[in-house]
């Protein structure tokens, strides 16, 4: 079960429809990426990223670009969660020589 950090809790709102992208890298690693219209129509992003204890290691929340659809916000915040679990796998492994 994931523990999540402030900033997700900052971020979520049930009421707001949501597209969500989950997937489990090769290590365990979780990355959760979800986008949504805000009640005013903009796009907003949420990226998170997860041992496989379900600790949260990584929370970022992002507004996207003007008129950017769900769709495309989607893609990119799932290559920035891919790069920043790799990062942190890569870091995880020189800290542990």
């Amino acid at each position: 079960m994931r523990q999540r950090g402030e900033r997700y809790w900052s971020w979520a709102d049930p009421s707001l429809h949501c597209r969500t992208h989950d997937e489990t890298l090769d290590d365990g690693t979780i990355i959760d990426v979800q986008v949504r219209l805000s009640s005013a129509g903009s796009t907003q992003m949420f990226i998170g990223v997860y041992a496989s204890s379900g600790m949260h290691i990584f929370e970022e929340i992002r507004e996207c670009r003007l008129g950017e659809s769900m769709t495309r916000a989607l893609a990119w915040g799932v290559g920035r969660a891919r790069r920043v679990a790799t990062e942190t796998a890569r870091h995880k492994g020189i800290d542990e020589q």
